[in-house]
């Protein structure tokens, strides 16, 4: 079994897990890592037909959980970018040593939510992009914060969104979110999408991914959706 496994599954079912569902039934909005509010991009892209946006921020099944309740997301689908296709499983991701971080292909439509507003959820709600190597409970390079740009035009938003960020001190260390281009996306094993839907009171997901859900409801109420955009037209079990 590997190690993060062990972090996620065992541990969160030992000691952690009566804690993180005690925590969660008091607070449910806190999360491991606290939501932050930011202003929106002064730049943003102009796109049209159904576009793919591909970021990292941590475990998969929260940053996945909230674009599935992000209106205008056609979908969102775990996976792997940043490693090479012989080392897109699991296991070996796992291992911190094969080049991915474990990611979210989000397609989406422009003309329901930009390129723009996909960023600001991602940086408010979903992740501490200051964070490296990390988030929460997790730690690796797997678990990096990154945005896997898909045009010349993505990236020049996203890296005009951190310089505004960081310029404007909205958090207390600057942000290690790192841009480049998308090489490759690589779904990940079936058991991993739908995550948060399928296991929404196993205690890591309570803890760390149920709250940015939540505070994305909160924050941005004019984007949320209350019924999931599923990868498998799952249903919950528990």
């Amino acid at each position: 079994m590997s190690r993060r496994t062990l972090s996620r599954l065992s541990l969160c079912a030992a000691t952690i897990g009566a804690l993180a569902v005690a925590a969660f039934a008091v607070a449910p909005s806190q999360a491991a890592e606290d939501a932050v509010i930011i202003p929106p991009p002064a730049t943003d892209a102009q796109e049209s037909g159904i576009k793919t946006a591909v970021l990292a921020g941590g475990c998969f099944w929260g940053v996945q959980g909230v674009f599935q309740h992000t209106a205008g997301v056609v979908s969102a689908v775990s996976g792997y970018s940043g490693g090479n296709k012989a080392t897109a499983d699991y296991s070996m991701v796992s291992t911190g040593t094969t080049g991915h971080a474990e990611s979210v292909e989000i397609k989406y439509n422009p003309q329901q939510i930009s390129y723009g507003k996909i960023l600001q959820i991602f940086f408010s709600v979903v992740h501490d992009p200051t964070q490296l190597n990390r988030q929460g409970p997790d730690t690796g390079s797997q678990y990096r914060s990154a945005i896997f740009t898909t045009s010349d035009e993505q990236k020049k938003v996203a890296d005009a969104y951190i310089a505004q960020l960081n310029a404007a001190k909205v958090y207390p260390k600057p942000i290690v979110t790192k841009v480049g281009a998308l090489q490759a996306f690589y779904p990940a094993e079936g058991y991993h999408q739908d995550y948060l839907t399928l296991h929404p009171n196993q205690p890591y997901i309570a803890y760390n991914d149920i709250p940015k859900v939540e505070n994305l409801k909160k924050i941005f109420a004019a984007n949320y959706i209350e019924k999931p955009t599923l990868v498998n037209g799952s249903k919950v079990t528990n």
